[in-house]
């Protein structure tokens, strides 16, 4: 083959194992060799619209197998998927379509109302909608082999960032990129061709596709799409597929363990429970060692492809609240300012190199060269290094606050205050302050039931938590504001709660 890309994967495992299962959605089930055959149709497909190498094809809806077979189907053309986020308005979608120069919108039902259809598009732009329309334009394909050079250094796919701090911007990630994070995750991950992954995280999210979908592809496991994650549905599929992986935010994993069934449902199937997006708290790992269960934590970002860090099964315990150490084929320093490396317990930011790192944002070239320092990709993410060279993610670095010359970090205020058994969710932020320039103020959202006394609240970090770090103040919240792959929007709880008295 001369695709060396994600478009030869379904040709390369369907001639290894066409029999196995691929992908399960409700009653549908397809195998590597039927994924292989409809991934080509659609090519062809695709093809026949004008679609060429370098030209991009968008898709909008929830997790569903024609997801996976139009990135796959793009990979074989040598053209560039676009992910988009079904959780944004229209306005938005329509902003990332133009941004990209989309050809082509295959969509799902559930988006058709987030769809400006031909005649309402400046656009020269093709609408496919996911259904009886999708599977006829396959049936009448051919499913002749393709064969369209591609190369590892080209780019697969442009993955719009969540936009937590303006508007997004689309990384571009390689075929090398998504096959060599893949590779970091099969080698410290030890997964296996029997494996059963649940993929109720968004595939629009590269954790969802990147950290847990593709890997399991790759090594010929079986992935079970969901929708959109529920709690109850989750216990239920993994006592029925009996699963063996999982992905998901700490906000999933705390619902999940919240549910009156976690204490008795039959969990024996599960290998591996990876987390990531943001810091673990404390009582939720504890939660979860209580039913013999370990997370596998990490810690990434869209323009690594995602891995950076991992914490392995047999460090889980002794280091739980760290990242981890770097994957393999990953380099991970914690510099200061200068880029110098931070001493050990001093907190710097973290830069990242290896193959998996992007090449740079899509049609912005000064946004790319202000995120790499001589090679190294820089998070804007805070973190210390231990003596044996683990990882602790303390902040973003925007998000430290800075209360009389002292730097306090939100994560570790937060952590704390999750131990409160009245709290689900909280999130603390700065706000001005006459004498010490700004001090911490937490925004809670009350366990249901529980009526929190802020005074309480406040008192029960007394003993945990230096005097300077304890918020000022505590806001009682419904709930907090959270992009669609669960990360908390600090820039929307500060517009919200960062003025005026508590």
């Amino acid at each position: 083959m001369r695709n060396e890309g994600l478009g030869s994967w379904p040709a390369r495992r369907a001639r290894k194992t066409p029999h196995r299962t691929a992908l399960i959605h409700h009653d549908t089930t397809l195998t590597y060799g039927e994924l292989h055959e409809r991934t080509t149709r659609l090519a062809h497909a695709l093809r026949a619209r004008g679609v060429r190498r370098g030209d991009r094809i968008a898709y909008l809806g929830p997790n569903h197998p024609s997801y996976l077979e139009t990135l796959f189907a793009a990979g074989t053309l040598g053209a560039v998927f676009v992910p988009l986020n079904t959780r944004l308005a229209g306005p938005e979608i329509a902003y990332q379509l133009s941004d990209s120069g989309a050809r082509v919108l295959v969509y799902g039902p559930s988006a058709k109302g987030l769809v400006a259809g031909p005649a309402d598009s400046g656009e020269a732009r093709a609408y496919v909608e996911v259904g009886a329309a999708y599977d006829a334009w396959l049936g009448a394909a051919s499913d002749e082999p393709i064969d369209e050079p591609v190369t590892a250094d080209d780019t697969c796919v442009i993955m719009y960032t969540s936009g937590t701090t303006g508007r997004p911007k689309g990384a571009m990630l390689t075929h090398g990129n998504l096959t060599w994070n893949a590779v970091n995750v099969l080698v410290d991950q030890d997964l296996v061709a029997d494996e059963r992954a649940l993929v109720s995280a968004p595939l629009f999210h590269t954790a969802g596709l990147n950290m847990l979908t593709l890997p399991v592809l790759l090594k010929g496991g079986t992935c079970v799409l969901v929708e959109a994650f529920d709690p109850a549905e989750t216990l239920e599929l993994v006592e029925r597929h009996r699963i063996t992986f999982m992905f998901g935010v700490p906000t999933m994993f705390a619902r999940v363990a919240r549910h009156p069934r976690w204490a008795d449902a039959d969990l024996s199937s599960l290998r591996m429970l990876s987390c990531g997006g943001a810091p673990v708290p404390t009582p939720l790992i504890t939660a979860y060692q209580e039913r013999g269960l370990t997370f596998l934590q990490g810690y990434g970002m869209t323009e690594a492809a995602p891995g950076v860090l991992f914490l392995d099964a047999e460090h889980a315990v002794a280091k739980a609240g760290s990242a981890g150490v770097p994957h393999f084929f990953s380099d991970v320093r914690v510099v200061r300012p200068d880029l110098t490396p931070a001493d050990v317990g001093e907190t710097g930011e973290i830069v990242v190199r290896g193959p998996h790192v992007m090449p740079g944002y899509w049609g912005l070239p000064e946004e790319t060269a202000a995120v790499f320092s001589d090679g190294w990709f820089r998070s804007g993410d805070a973190a210390r290094v231990d003596e044996d060279g683990y990882v602790t993610v303390v902040d973003r670095m925007k998000d430290m606050i800075i209360s009389g010359g002292e730097n306090i970090y939100p994560a570790e205020i937060e952590d704390q205050l999750l131990a409160h058994p009245g709290i689900v969710e909280c999130a603390v932020i700065g706000v001005p302050d006459e004498t010490w320039g700004e001090v911490p103020r937490a925004v809670v959202v009350p366990r249901e039931g529980v009526e929190l006394d802020p005074g309480e609240v406040l008192a029960s970090l007394a003993a945990r938590l230096a005097r300077y770090k304890i918020p000022k103040s505590v806001v009682l919240a419904d709930e907090l504001p959270r992009t669609a792959s669960g990360k908390l929007l600090k820039s929307r709880v500060r517009e919200r709660y960062g003025t005026g008295s508590p």
